[in-house]
């Protein structure tokens, strides 16, 4: 009898080609477009912070600082030329960060005496610059300073010290690749991608999907008296939601497999980077197999408790949509203010969403995704035993 049960659901889910291109292509096309719209904001050498600068002492000094500035890899130089001030405001209001100022006669006043000495350079910032980008500048420009400070105060020893500017020149260059930079579960100075942040994303996404084909079949069976009929075979309700849960197990792992193929094979061929699958299988199959529960039990429970597919397609999209914002799938959970993090814990998909990147992204193992797959699966049984209480009422009340 299962057997039967397991072919007439895949023969129902096979039929309904809508539902399963939202269940496998829309998952992949969120993939490609994510990957490729995060992917700057994942590279450690994109240039994020646009300045200019307006040189008008004109001396060797003005131009080292410009020249020391342009080899900055998270600064980019303002191609427009900026002259005037309605240019100068024209630039802040359309991109440009940072104007820098330096003025007639900078390179005479900075060998004055401390005391003597004024605030030399004017910096110009764009009114929606966080404070964030104005000590990294500030930072960046206080370290050029100071490195051709150091440059000239050697020259100067050279007449002494014969040798001392080269040497002083290979110690300061070797400091510049002194800092190994390791990320959690990485390899030094490997970094995280675009990719590992949005395939799991939307693998999650995706299964919870299932909510939508899974409880419109299960209404309309109800509707045309399918199911009474099983329940005079006396077909019990755990052996009628064995038949549904199986079918969409099987599917949720072919969606999981689907978008990592999608993440390892076909996001390269866009300019992105590939998907890192991890060296957890085992952690992975955990993640998956606990968060197929949570999504078939919420949408078990969406069918049994409400009366036609117009209500189960609303709600079940916006429980989809509600998790999905709140659990870091639409919008990574390191954007959103630590007071929206901590609410993020209510999602189930946020809870899934933790165990993969354990695995794609920190390259942990199984014993890391533990407690994720036990609330997951922990979740997705509470929901099933209200549906089968719920169910049962309703199926002795002939509702």
């Amino acid at each position: 009898m299962l057997k039967a049960m397991l072919k007439k659901e895949f023969m129902l889910i096979l039929r309904d080609k809508h539902a399963l291109a939202a269940l496998f292509i829309m998952p992949s096309i969120f993939i490609l477009i994510m990957s490729m719209a995060l992917k700057d904001t994942f590279d450690n050498e994109r240039a994020f912070i646009n300045y200019a600068i307006i040189d008008q002492d004109q001396t060797g000094l003005s131009a080292d600082i410009a020249a020391s500035l342009t080899k900055n890899k998270t600064l980019k130089k303002y191609e427009q030329t900026i002259a005037t001030q309605e240019q100068l405001l024209e630039g802040l209001n359309s991109g440009l960060h940072f104007a820098l100022t330096i003025p007639a006669g900078f390179s005479a006043g900075l060998s004055r005496d401390q005391e003597q000495r004024k605030r030399l350079l004017h910096l110009d910032v764009a009114s929606d610059v966080k404070q964030n980008m104005l000590s990294l500048f500030q930072g960046e420009l206080t370290a050029s300073l100071i490195q051709l400070r150091i440059r000239d105060m050697v020259q100067e020893l050279e007449v002494m010290l014969p040798g001392i500017a080269a040497e002083t020149e290979t110690k300061l260059d070797g400091l510049k690749n002194i800092v190994e930079v390791h990320f959690n579960g990485f390899k030094p100075d490997q970094h995280p991608t675009s990719t590992q942040q949005s395939v799991p994303s939307w693998i999650v996404f995706g299964m919870f999907f299932i909510i939508i084909p899974m409880s419109t079949i299960f209404i309309n069976e109800r509707k045309q008296n399918t199911l009474m009929r099983m329940n005079a075979m006396n077909i019990s309700i755990p052996a009628l939601f064995t038949g549904k849960i199986v079918p969409y197990m099987v599917i949720n792992q072919i969606q999981v497999w689907l978008m990592i193929a999608v993440g390892i094979f076909i996001v390269p061929l866009l300019g992105a980077d590939a998907l890192t699958l991890g060296s957890s299988v085992a952690g992975l199959f955990m993640v998956s197999i606990g968060l197929s529960l949570a999504a078939i039990g919420t949408s078990i429970l969406i069918a049994v408790s409400v009366n036609t597919v117009e209500q189960a397609t609303t709600i079940g999209g916006i429980i989809n949509i509600l998790f999905g914002a709140i659990g870091g799938v639409m919008v990574p959970k390191f954007f959103m203010p630590e007071s929206m993090q901590t609410l993020s814990n209510i999602s189930p998909m946020s809870w899934g969403l933790e165990g993969f990147l354990d695995i794609f992204l920190r390259d942990l193992g199984a014993r890391a995704v533990l407690t994720e797959s036990l609330a997951l699966t922990g979740f997705g049984f509470v929901l099933l035993f209200i549906a089968w209480i719920i169910f049962g009422r309703r199926t002795r009340n002939g509702i």
